[in-house]
């Protein structure tokens, strides 16, 4: 049997089922019958991307013996960026990188639909990619992938855009719960970060998802949790202080963090050529791991060991610090320090993965270190009251840091309680992840995700009024019916002109096109009726500056603004030469917030 005829058999089964789903259903029930597909793909898929990440790990680093440094940690990072780096290029002939950042700009299109190669590309790409070493996670990736399943579904079913940024959400949200095994903190991770206007109505898709993507995770790996923890020491109303400080500190590390790869992310951009970026990133990546490898890959081997009193000797295996235990919490603080260098440089030169598993790698290191410092200070001198559990910890920092990266305190919250199944742990957990929330929010507005999006005015957000104008871009009430004119037009052409116009505003253009000015009819009423003055005017004699103008690259926020600082009630629109494409107006932009706004707030 060949490949053609396996997929014109894939091609029937679907449209059967299809016809079949469409059937006597209505909406609603299709609905919840593709968010049961997509909670299946998804699981399906996360068992697929985390099968072929260990397995390509544990074909290149099994025989590595612990107690000496490997050479073949400078190489093997690079090798996996390169085969990625041409994957991506000659087969997905696509970017696939920054997955979550991906699905917040459909979103904010108003369209959400994802490419559909991102079912498989990305899957490939970060196995590759992580798999080889880059210092990476890979639930971004899968989050773009379990969006593509949700975009494929609904554009197969040609549903609406809303039920479509639904199941898009389904997607995401099934994507993170199977991969870590935590269906609330997929269904939190959309409301918090993804979606815009959630509706009661939209949670049961949302649940189904959920549900179904970790019970195909459970068959695949069994109930229990993905990181093995044991409670040593429960919570105490004496440690709050130093969960407060913790959650302070997770703020500021998130906040190096975030500002770090924005820099070290822009430096990268200014590197024209793909070569070039690939050297950079290769030999950064490679260094660090060489030196650190704790960060090889995701880093949940070192979390593993950290939260379970691992040795010193086995969290350090491979580095130069091997040899004395009391260096280990000078290795972890470098690790702290680099780690962010080693994950842009993963991305940036050529890698595919995302910043989930890194900040969950990072705060529980940080939780660490800062558990140890603590002891040290406040243990010794104010009694075993105040010593605080260096394992709790490192899941306190899981949480603050992803609260503090992604902007998403609930997520960190029950993402960790369901990762490690330390339900007794919710109120520190619930201290650290607010007060590094809070701590961050002081300095950056926005999620690491939502950052690009942001500068660009493409962010969507939980703010009704702004989301609308997000949603609507600028092109879409762009109004083209405007007669154009020239400045050295005789006064009889231009009243010609104006007798077969509706309009009461003429843009005027040179030869090239470009916008240089605009008449008003009110400006030539009094002269258009006298034909003896036709011979002594131009429509340079009646031009005028705009109060302003806008770019086709502007948002319709832009848009609104301007017209509150001009007063105007039509502006004139140009691409990005200058040259005059149409108006936009006042009206025109309201009529059009009004109508996305009713569709926007329908169930």
């Amino acid at each position: 049997m060949n490949i053609t005829s396996i997929r014109r058999k894939e091609i029937i089964i679907l449209n059967t089922l299809t016809e079949w789903i469409k059937g006597e259903h209505s909406e609603r029930q299709i609905v919840l019958m593709i968010s049961l597909m997509v909670g299946v793909c998804t699981g399906l898929t996360a068992f697929v991307l985390k099968t072929l990440i260990h397995e390509i790990k544990h074909l290149l680093t099994s025989q590595f013996a612990e107690d000496e440094a490997n050479l073949l940690y400078l190489v093997f990072p690079s090798v996996g960026i390169l085969i990625s780096m041409l994957f991506v290029r000659y087969i997905v002939r696509g970017d696939i990188s920054h997955g979550v950042t991906k699905i917040l700009y459909a979103m904010s299109r108003g369209r959400s639909r994802i490419k559909s190669h991102n079912r498989w590309s990305s899957i490939i790409a970060s196995a590759i990619t992580i798999g080889f070493g880059g210092s990476v996670g890979a639930e971004a990736p899968i989050v773009l992938t379990g969006a593509a399943w949700g975009s494929d579904f609904g554009k197969r079913f040609h549903l609406q855009p809303k039920t479509l940024m639904l199941l898009v959400g389904c997607g995401a949200a099934g994507a993170v719960s199977g991969i870590f095994k935590a269906p609330i903190a997929g269904l939190v991770f959309v409301l918090e970060v993804l979606m815009l206007d959630l509706s009661f109505s939209s949670l049961l898709p949302l649940l189904v998802t959920s549900i179904t993507s970790v019970c195909v995770s459970y068959a695949f790996y069994g109930t229990s949790p993905q990181f093995e923890f044991s409670l040593s020491k429960a919570f105490s109303i004496d440690i709050i202080p130093g969960c407060i400080l913790l959650g302070v500190a997770c703020g500021l590390v998130s906040l190096y963090f975030t500002r770090t790869m924005n820099w070290f992310e822009m430096i990268f951009g200014r590197i024209k050529k793909k070569r070039f970026k690939f050297l950079l990133g290769a030999s950064v990546l490679g260094i660090l791991i060489f030196f650190f490898p704790a960060m090889y890959g995701e880093g949940y081997d070192v979390i593993n060991q950290l939260i379970n009193n691992a040795s010193a000797k086995e969290i350090m295996h491979n580095a130069f610090f091997y040899e004395k235990d009391s260096n280990l919490l000078i290795y972890l603080g470098l690790v702290l320090v680099f780690k962010v260098f080693a994950t842009t440089a993963t991305n940036g030169g050529g890698g595919c993965g995302g910043t989930f598993a890194p900040s969950l790698f990072l705060g529980c290191i940080a939780g660490f270190i800062f558990a140890n410092l603590w002891d040290d200070i406040f243990g010794l001198s104010m009694g075993d009251s105040f010593y605080v559990s260096p394992k709790n910890c490192g899941l306190y920092g899981m949480a603050g840091l992803m609260s503090g990266v992604m902007h998403a305190p609930l997520t960190g919250i029950f993402l960790i309680a369901e990762l490690t199944g330390g339900y007794d742990l919710f109120v520190p957990l619930m201290i650290v992840s607010v007060v590094s929330y809070l701590t961050i929010n002081v300095f950056e507005p926005h999620s690491i995700y939502a950052m690009r999006l942001a500068r660009r005015g493409q962010l969507i957000t939980h703010d009704k009024d702004k989301a609308i104008l997000t949603i609507l871009s600028l092109q879409s009430v762009i109004e083209r019916d405007f007669l154009s004119v020239t400045a050295d037009m005789k006064l009889d052409k231009f009243t010609s002109v104006i007798s077969k116009s509706h309009r009461n505003i003429f843009p005027v253009v040179d030869i090239s096109g470009r916008l240089i000015g605009v008449v008003s009819l009110d400006a030539v009423r009094l002269y258009m009726f006298r034909s003896e003055l036709y011979h002594l005017y131009t429509v340079a004699s009646f031009m005028k500056e705009p109060p302003a103008q806008l770019s086709i690259n502007d948002s319709l926020k832009v848009a609104t603004k301007k017209f509150e600082d001009t007063g105007a009630w039509n502006l004139p629109v140009v691409d990005e030469e200058g040259k005059y494409i149409g108006f936009i107006s006042r009206s025109g932009l309201f009529n059009s917030y009004r109508e996305t706004l009713i569709k926007f707030s329908q169930e």
